[in-house]
């Protein structure tokens, strides 16, 4: 696999290689360096090829390199315990390298995680089942292809529901930049060197600016306000990218208000002294 990532475009691996532990990566570029230039396919993954590795990681720049040749059409979250040796969640990735006109420059999130039958007996860890009913609402929001959320009864009146969210390619994209602060003397004044105050490692930070916002604007607005001496190394600019499915799909519950809780806990206040009362009441006589 090393001589192979070496050999650059002339191998499969070219962007980069993923740690050892986890190889699913390399499965993935073997079939894109596979398809034809009209091929499609579609391969599962699990949650780690979302997000591992941090901006130049070989993780990072085997999705950069599909997201920025705009073959990644799709990804369809599977719901858990789908599978008969595990539990956790996997996802299929869609890739082609010819995407209709209107899918072009962008990405399509699919949340079927809810879109299932119960086993009425598992088989190992699988304890659901992906039925016909619940199939056709998946390809139905991959065909639509809108913001959306669509939903189905399945026969023994299951409900199903799929979420559909169309991403621009480059939201998934981010900038990492280094923040310096001035090494400071005895007396809090910056050290400097050849004119330029040095950097103090100790307080290095980074963060990461979305591809689609100028670095220099949100350093101004993010970070000068709270520390007015730091400055951008742009020599260690690094360009990530991640599929934040979790985020994207996240709803905010509201909190139960306290004054419910504490009613409840009067409640059960009330009940358990009325028994204890009924139970040492009995006792005494």
């Amino acid at each position: 696999m090393e001589a192979e990532h070496k050999l650059g475009n002339g191998g499969r691996f070219a962007p980069g290689l993923p740690q050892k532990s986890d190889g699913q990566m390399l499965f993935l570029m073997n079939g894109i360096a596979k398809l034809k230039d009209t091929g499609r396919m579609a391969i599962i993954q699990n949650g780690s090829s979302l997000f591992t590795g941090d901006a130049g990681s070989g993780p990072s720049e085997i999705r950069r390199y599909i997201i920025e040749n705009d073959w990644l059409d799709a990804i369809v979250q599977l719901p858990n315990d789908s599978f008969y040796n595990t539990g956790i969640a996997t996802y299929i990735w869609l890739v082609t390298k010819e995407k209709p006109v209107s899918h072009r420059e962008h990405v399509q999130l699919i949340d079927a995680s809810k879109c299932f039958v119960p086993r009425r007996k598992p088989i190992g860890n699988k304890r659901v089942d992906i039925t016909q009913e619940a199939r056709n609402l998946i390809v139905k929001a991959y065909g639509e292809y809108r913001d959306d959320t669509f939903e189905a009864t399945a026969e023994g009146g299951h409900k199903l529901v799929v979420k559909s969210k169309i991403l621009p390619a480059l939201s998934l994209g981010y900038n990492k930049i280094t923040v310096e602060n001035p090494l400071l003397d005895p007396d809090g004044k910056p050290i400097l060197k050849k004119g330029k105050p040095q950097p103090d490692s100790s307080k290095r930070d980074t963060e990461n600016v979305p591809l689609d916002e100028d670095m220099d604007e949100y350093f101004s607005r993010e970070v000068l306000p709270y520390s007015p001496d730091a400055w951008i190394d742009h020599s260690k600019d690094k360009v990530g990218y991640e599929i934040p499915f979790t985020r994207t799909f996240y709803e905010y519950e509201m909190l139960e208000p306290a004054a419910n809780i504490a009613v409840r806990i009067e409640e059960h206040e009330k009940v358990l002294m009325e028994k204890l009362q009924a139970l040492f009441g009995k006792a005494e006589s």
